[in-house]
C-alpha cells in the first residue's frame, strides 16, 4: 500500500491516491479540485483507477470528480448518500449532486470495498456532515473532516452536529490499536496521539 497525498482548492483539502502497488490499482480519496493535477498525480503512480470515494458532500471534496470522470468516465463515485441531493443548490454546505446511474454508487457503515488486495472497510462518523465516513484500510484511517489533528470537523453546517460527531470520534477511539490517521486537511496524525491530547476525543470518550 503506498498514499500519495495532495493539498487542492482554496482552503487546502487532502486529496489521496491510495495504491495497491503489486495490482497496479488505485483510489481517489477527495478529489476536491484542481484535476490537472490529480490526473498528473494518478498518472504518475503508474496506476490504473478504479474507484473515486468520498468521504462527505461538501464541495471541497469533490469539486474535481466531474472533470476526472471526463478523463476516466466509467469510475465509480462513492459517497454515502446521505450526502447527496438531486439538484445543485448554493453555498458552503452544497451536498453532493448525483451522478448518472452508470458512476453513482453508495456506501454505508461496514461496507468493504476491494483495491486489488486492498480492503476499504466504511465507518460512518456523522456530525461534520449526516453522511460523513471514515475509510479504514490496514492500519490506516482517511478521517475527512470528522477528524483533525488535534481537533475534529465543524458542526455548525447545515446537517452538522456536535453531539453525533463526539459519538463519532468515541466511535474511532475505540477502535483497537494503533492507526495512522490522514484527515481532510493539515497534517497527518495517529490514533494514540488523539486518544491522549484531543480534547474533542477525550469528551466523546466521557460520553
Amino acid at each position: 500500500m503506498k498514499i500519495d497525498s495532495l493539498s487542492v482548492g482554496p482552503i487546502g483539502t487532502n486529496c489521496y491516491i491510495l495504491q495497491e502497488e503489486q495490482a497496479k490499482l488505485c483510489a481517489v480519496i477527495d478529489p476536491g479540485d484542481e484535476a490537472g493535477r490529480i490526473v498528473r498525480a494518478v498518472e504518475n503512480t503508474g496506476c490504473t483507477p478504479v474507484m473515486l470515494l468520498l468521504t462527505h458532500g461538501h464541495f471541497d471534496h469533490f469539486t474535481a470528480v466531474g472533470e476526472l470522470l471526463e478523463r476516466w468516465p466509467d469510475l465509480p463515485v462513492y459517497i454515502n448518500e446521505k450526502d447527496t441531493t438531486g439538484k445543485a443548490g448554493g453555498g458552503f454546505d452544497l451536498l453532493f449532486p448525483r451522478l448518472p446511474e452508470k458512476n453513482q454508487r453508495y456506501y454505508k457503515d461496514a461496507d468493504k470495498l476491494n483495491l486489488g488486495g486492498l480492503t476499504i472497510e466504511v465507518l460512518e462518523t456523522p456530525g461534520h456532515s449526516r453522511g460523513s465516513v471514515c475509510l479504514v484500510v490496514g492500519d490506516v484511517i482517511f478521517s475527512g473532516d470528522t477528524l483533525f489533528y488535534g481537533s475534529c470537523g465543524r458542526t455548525d453546517f447545515a446537517g452538522g452536529s456536535y453531539e453525533d460527531i463526539l459519538r463519532s470520534l468515541k466511535k474511532l477511539a475505540q477502535l483497537p490499536g494503533q492507526y495512522r490517521v490522514y484527515p481532510g486537511h493539515d497534517r497527518p496524525t495517529d490514533l494514540d496521539f488523539e486518544r491522549r491530547v484531543n480534547p474533542y476525543v477525550k469528551q466523546g470518550l466521557r460520553g
